[in-house]
C-alpha cells in the first residue's frame, strides 16, 4: 500500500518539530523573578570588565553568593561595552541605540529586556520603551523572536542562516526563560522553542559566541569574552 504524501508530509513535520523539543539540543533554565535573584553584570568592583562566566563566578563568590545559572546577555563593541542600552542597579552606563544599521542587532524590531525594582520582568519593543527611574537592570538586542505570542514575521521557516544562539523570553505568568541551542539553529526554529514553552514575547542576544553555565544539569561553560551577562544566584548556606 502507498501512503499519500499528505501523510508522509505530516510525519516529517511532527518529526522535525520533535527534533525541535529535544532538550539534549537547548539549555534551558526558567527563573521567578520575584524569588530568584535575578541581575545583570558588566565590571566586576574595581571597574574591570569581567568578560567571562569564570570571572563572573568568581565574583558573586567573592559576595558569598553561589551562581545557579549564567550566560551572555546581549550584544557588545569591540571593546567589549554593551552595545546599546545598559542600566545596572538604576544607573544607565550605556545610552539606548535607536539607530538603524547592518547586522543582526538592528533586525526590526530591535529590543530590551528589563528588571524593575519590584522586581518584574519586561520584554519590550525599543521603539516603544521608556526609561523609567523604577529600571534596575536592562540590557538592548535585537531582533525580537516572539511578539504578541508570534513568531517574528520576517524569519524564514527553511532558512539556512544557522548559528549557535541565546536569547530571552517571558511567560504568562511574568517567569523569565533562557535559552541557548547547543547545536546550529535558524532564527525560526530557535523562536519555536520559546513559543512552545509558552513564552509571550521573546528576544535574541547573541550568536556563535553564546555560553551558558548551568551546573545542575551538567553544563558547564566559564569561558567567554562578552560585554553584558545575566547571572542568577543565591545566598551560600
Amino acid at each position: 500500500m502507498r501512503i499519500p504524501l499528505i501523510i508522509l508530509c505530516f510525519y516529517f513535520i511532527l518529526s522535525c518539530s520533535d527534533k525541535l523539543k529535544n532538550e539534549n539540543d537547548f539549555v534551558v533554565f526558567k527563573a521567578n523573578p520575584k524569588v530568584e535573584n535575578v541581575s545583570l553584570y558588566w565590571k566586576n568592583d574595581d571597574g574591570v570588565i569581567l568578560k567571562s562566566i569564570n570571572n563572573l563566578k568568581n565574583k558573586v563568590e567573592r559576595d558569598k553568593k553561589r551562581l545557579k545559572f549564567a550566560m551572555n546577555g546581549g550584544m557588545f563593541e569591540i571593546n567589549n561595552s554593551p552595545k546599546g542600552l545598559y542600566i545596572e542597579n538604576f544607573k544607565i552606563l550605556n545610552k539606548i541605540d535607536t539607530l538603524s544599521g547592518k547586522g543582526n542587532f538592528y533586525l526590526n524590531p530591535n529590543g530590551v529586556f528589563y528588571l524593575t525594582k519590584n522586581n518584574d520582568a519586561e520584554l519590550i519593543d525599543t521603539k516603544a520603551f521608556k526609561y523609567n527611574s523604577n529600571i534596575k537592570y536592562a540590557t538592548q538586542s535585537g531582533p525580537m523572536l516572539l511578539i504578541n505570542e508570534e513568531i517574528n514575521p520576517i524569519f524564514q521557516v527553511h532558512s539556512k542562516n544557522v548559528n549557535v544562539r541565546n536569547g530571552v523570553g517571558i511567560l504568562k505568568n511574568g517567569d523569565i526563560v533562557f535559552i541557548m541551542s547547543k547545536k546550529e539553529v535558524n532564527f525560526y526554529n530557535f523562536a519555536s522553542i520559546f513559543k512552545e514553552l509558552g513564552c509571550t514575547k521573546a528576544l535574541y542576544l547573541d550568536g556563535f559566541v553564546s555560553r551558558a553555565y548551568y551546573p545542575e544539569k551538567k553544563w558547564i561553560q566559564k569561558d567567554g569574552d562578552f560585554g553584558v551577562m545575566i547571572g542568577v544566584t543565591e545566598s551560600k548556606k
